[in-house]
This record gives C-alpha cells, structure tokens and sequence, in this order.
C-alpha cells in the first residue's frame, strides 16, 4: 500500500472532497467518499462549530475501522491518531468525545444512509453482464433498549457478492419489516436485480412492487403463506429429474444439498412466481448418530432460462450467508448488541458507520475483519490510507 505523503500541498479534505466521478463515471476513491460526507445536512448551528461534519465523520470512520465501539474509544483514537492525521484532514483541534456524541446523537441518520448507500451502490456495480444479487433482512440493535421501549431494529439491503451494504432503514416500533422494504430499494436502481428475502417479504404487495421496478424476486415460503405453501408441497418432485446436489462438511457433521427446480404450467398463486423450488438438506453427524432431513421451499419470479437449480442454490447460499457475514461481523467483531449508545439517532448512526467500515475492508480485500481491524489498529493513519486507496 503506498504510504500517505505526511505534508501534501493542501489537505486531504480541501484537495479531494471536490469531485464525486472521474471521466468514467465512477467514484473517484476518497474524493468520492468524502464528498458523501459533504451531502449530509449538519445538524449543528454554524456560530460556534469548529469543525466541519466531513471531518467528524471522516474521523469517526477512521476510529472505527480501528475498532473503535464507543463515543469514547473515537475520541481517544482521534486524539491519539497525531499530527499525521490530523494534518492531513486540516484539523487543528480535534474533536472530543462530547462532539462525536452529540453530533451523532443529532445526525440525520435516513440522510446518512441513503447517501452511504447510493456511494456503496456505485463502488460495487457488477460487470456487465452480470446481475446484481440483493438480500434484505433485517437486525435489531439490543443494546439500545431502554425500559419497555424495544432495540431500534433496521432493515439493510445487502449486495451478495461482496456483502457491502446497498441501503439501511429503521423500522417503526408499531410496524414491521413488510412496508420498509419499498423505502429501503426506493434509491436503488433495480433493473435486472434479483432480490432475496425471508418467508417474512412472501407478500403479494412486494412482489408486484418489484416486478414493476424491473427486478426479479427469490423468495422463502414458509406457512405465513399457507394456501401457497399447501401447493408447493403437493408438487409431484418425485418426477423433476433435473437437480443440483452439493455434500458439504463443518460443524461436526455431512450435509447434502438437493435442489430441484421446475415451472408450474397452471401458475402459482402468487403474483409472478413461474418457478417452484425446493431444497432439501439431509445432515449426518460426522461421530455418528441419528441424521436430520429439513426441506424448504422458494418461489421465483425467473423462468428456467434465467435461472437453473444450481444457480437458485447459489442465491439461496448466498442470502444465507449475507445474513450472517455483516450481521454477524458487527455483533462478534464490532460488539454491536453490547453496546451502550442509546441517544436519539446515535444508535442507528454507529450502526451506519461500522456497515461503512466493513464495506471499506471488504472492498480493500480484507476477508477476515477481525485481522483487518488489528491491522488498522496498529497505526493511525492506515485507516485514512485504506480510505484513500480503495479502488472502486
């Protein structure tokens, strides 16, 4: 990685927040980022504001990716991060804990996202060619609960391939995921997208509303959808010969994946669903034992042309790990369940922020977070390098 020139003509934020695209209409690294950062409405009154959100959030981001998890752990590492850092940002007087606290706390968290999400949306545009995969599900914030009011719980929409987050909303506390999901894909350009959910989003209402963005839908039937799920079940498999089969081990124990695919000529009743699909996972314990037999079943809105068994068993894969990569990263590595930030929009904010954080690894080729946070960690101005270089 090159290194950071420590005095540069001007600094970093004067000398590249100008331009979000170069020739190529695409981002241009850090200018691009930063410029993010220069959308969001500061909540603060100009008198008395030493220092501009771009750089708040420009160092929040740093601290962060460092693994920082609380308001004061990002202000001891922005104090901590020297004159390297700083000088480059054109800080004179760094920010304090107070500052990160209450600016967050104010921050208008849909207009963060949306702006994050439109940036990550552009930094991993597929080949051409290929077609975006987006997962939808969602995750509550435990620690954020106080008394009888429930964690805020957020609704993301994540791009399989790379597992970067495309999009984040809250959901209401007196609704549920269904309505958000139209608000969360509104900004993103669907067309050609398939998009995965959970038994959760088999709703008519969605699928129609999909299907007229131009996308194309993966969904889970479970019994929310009885009448639909009573005919999925009562599909004569035993004579789709097609097939894919993949025999994995881990865990303890051997399981087979059988994946079966087939259009169903008299329609199924649901809005544009042409494909049925079922898999079935057989697990045998590696030392022995009883094995277990668990089959689930998906609807599509793709013919057979577009979409094979192996290619349905793919995205069914990769929804499941798509939930579990950003989540479970920002739970284990980021301690995101245990943590204390409840104040206004801080929450929902530092959620933002370590999705951002994961996204700038992942884009950076880091695959094990974990390992791409200690490094980081170990001096302050890899964080802005790693920001400056990422290669969109």
């Amino acid at each position: 990685m090159p290194a950071v020139p420590v005095s540069p003509p001007t600094p970093v934020l004067d000398q590249l927040a100008a331009a979000v695209t170069d020739g190529h209409h695409r981002p241009a690294s850090v200018s691009g980022l930063l410029a993010v950062f220069g959308q969001i409405p500061d909540p603060r009154k100009p008198r008395g504001r030493r220092h501009s959100l771009a750089v708040v959030l420009t160092l929040a981001t740093c601290a962060v990716l460092a693994g920082a998890r609380s308001f004061t752990a990002i202000g001891e590492w922005a104090t901590d991060a020297g004159q390297t850092v700083t000088g480059l940002l054109g800080v004179v007087r760094v920010p304090d804990e107070s500052t990160f606290r209450r600016v967050f706390a104010a921050l208008d968290a849909d207009a963060l996202d949306t702006a994050l999400g439109a940036w990550a949306a552009a930094a991993t545009s597929p080949d051409t060619g290929t077609r975006r995969r987006v997962a939808v599900d969602g995750k509550s914030l435990r620690g954020s609960r106080t008394g009888d009011s429930p964690g805020r719980h957020l609704l993301a929409a994540l791009d399989h391939h790379t597992g970067a987050v495309l999009g984040q909303v809250a959901v209401d506390a007196k609704s549920n995921e269904i309505p958000a999901l139209s608000v969360l894909l509104a900004g993103l350009d669907l067309t050609g997208v398939v998009v995965t959910a959970d038994a959760l989003h088999t709703q008519t209402e969605t699928a129609r509303w999909l299907i007229g963005r131009g996308a194309h839908y993966v969904l889970t039937v479970k019994a929310n959808q009885p009448t639909l799920y009573a005919q999925l079940t009562a599909l004569p498999w035993g004579q789709v010969r097609t097939a894919a089969r993949t025999v994995e081990r881990g865990h303890g124990r051997r399981e087979r994946r059988t994946v079966k695919a087939t259009e169903v000529r008299a329609g199924l009743l649901f809005p544009h669903a042409v494909q049925a699909v079922r898999i079935t996972r057989r697990r045998q314990p590696l030392a022995g034992g009883p094995a277990e037999t668990e089959t689930a079943y998906l609807i599509t809105s793709m013919a057979t042309h577009h979409a094979n068994p192996t290619w349905l068993a793919a995205f069914a894969r990769e929804h499941w790990h798509v939930e579990n990569r950003p989540h479970w990263v920002r739970d284990v590595t980021f301690g995101e369940d245990l943590s204390q930030v409840r104040t206004g929009n801080a929450p929902r904010v530092m959620a933002s922020l370590r999705n951002l954080a994961i996204t700038i690894l992942r884009l950076t080729g880091t695959t094990n977070i974990a390992a791409g946070i200690r490094h980081h960690a170990r001096h302050p101005t890899r964080p802005l390098e790693a920001i400056m270089n990422l290669a969109c």
